[in-house]
């Protein structure tokens, strides 16, 4: 659920390619990571991924 993680957000390369790194905490081991051309399309889709989120978080919130 969001608002439960203390977000480190860090910056990087991958190949010569700017990278953003987005981890829960400093100690996460799998961090969410992308690069320019992902994050226009999230960008462009961030109300749809909004809409993702809050229809999926009740039904997450049911199951626990």
């Amino acid at each position: 659920m969001m608002g439960e993680y203390n977000m480190v957000v860090d910056f990087g390369e991958f190949k010569g390619n700017k990278m953003i790194i987005l981890k829960r905490d400093d100690d996460d081991s799998f961090p969410f990571q992308f690069g320019l051309g992902k994050a226009k399309l999230i960008v462009a889709n961030i109300d749809e991924i909004q809409k993702f989120v809050n229809d999926n978080q009740e039904i997450e919130k049911e199951e626990a």
